[in-house]
């Protein structure tokens, strides 16, 4: 049996998300929305079917150090005893807020092979 190989639709104008002054999950969810293609009439739950995103201005989110505090992110790194928690804060100092916005994205979109293929579709920028 061949196995369907998807791409991104490159022909197709990205969706535009202006961050500025938007709070982290709005924005999070309008840009899963679309990556997952459930925007669209053809929307598909096995086929990827979605639009690419462009998310501007993401330096000028709107978030409280009361939020940065409590977001948690979580890495293994395969070892035992391995899992390492980062606070949302810590992430914001070292990565900036683009990957913040990122991964909030990242845990929106289905669990499953699709994944990949919908975050190849996201662009940040400052």
């Amino acid at each position: 049996m061949k196995k369907e190989t998807t791409q991104i639709n490159t022909t197709v104008e990205p969706k535009v998300i202006d961050a500025s002054g938007k709070v982290l999950g709005r924005v999070a969810t309008e840009a899963a929305m679309h990556l997952m293609g459930k925007t669209s009439a053809k929307f598909e739950r096995n086929v990827f079917s979605g639009l690419p995103v462009k998310i501007i201005n993401a330096g000028a989110l709107k978030i409280t150090g009361k939020k940065l505090a409590e977001i948690q992110h979580t890495r293994y790194s395969g070892y035992p005893g391995g899992l390492r928690v980062i606070k949302g804060k810590e992430t914001a100092e070292k990565k900036g807020l683009k990957e913040l916005i990122k991964l909030a994205i990242y845990q929106m979109l289905p669990d499953n092979k699709l994944r990949r293929k919908m975050m190849v579709g996201l662009e940040i920028t400052d």
